[in-house]
């Protein structure tokens, strides 16, 4: 997965500095520079990020509930499997992260899940797994 972003320095510091993410790479391509930042705890889901420059706007849809973001075409999200959603969430809260979906229980999936938004626009899952 690949996230565009004007500042990547701001990207990385936001996602290291409040959800503990890693870097694990960087590297420059002519003007643009990327970088893979992983999860704290997760050594095979990487998320490529690709800064520099201005990239052309896309309309901008900030989630505020889950329903109302499924009307838009494309990305919409990525998921990161936790042990526990409500500690998860409460540490986030902690944190100023801003929840968009409470803890839900998804039975046919059997998992808990709940959404929070970064603040480059982008809406991240938490998932649980149910015994």
């Amino acid at each position: 997965m690949a996230i565009r972003t004007p500042d990547l320095e701001a990207f990385k510091r936001w996602y290291v500095e409040v959800l503990d993410f890693r870097v694990v790479a960087e590297w420059q391509v002519e003007q643009l520079m990327l970088a893979f930042i992983a999860p704290p705890t997760d050594d095979d889901f990487y998320i490529e990020i690709l800064g520099g420059s201005e990239p052309a706007p896309q309309d901008a849809h900030p989630f505020t509930d889950l329903e109302s973001s499924l009307a838009f075409a494309g990305y919409h999200h990525f998921c990161l499997n936790v042990a526990s959603i409500e500690t998860t969430v409460e540490e986030l809260r902690r944190r100023d992260v801003k929840i968009v979906v409470e803890p839900i229980v998804v039975e046919a999936i059997s998992r808990r899940i709940a959404f929070f938004a970064d603040p480059f626009g982008n809406l991240v899952e938490l998932a649980e797994v149910l015994a």
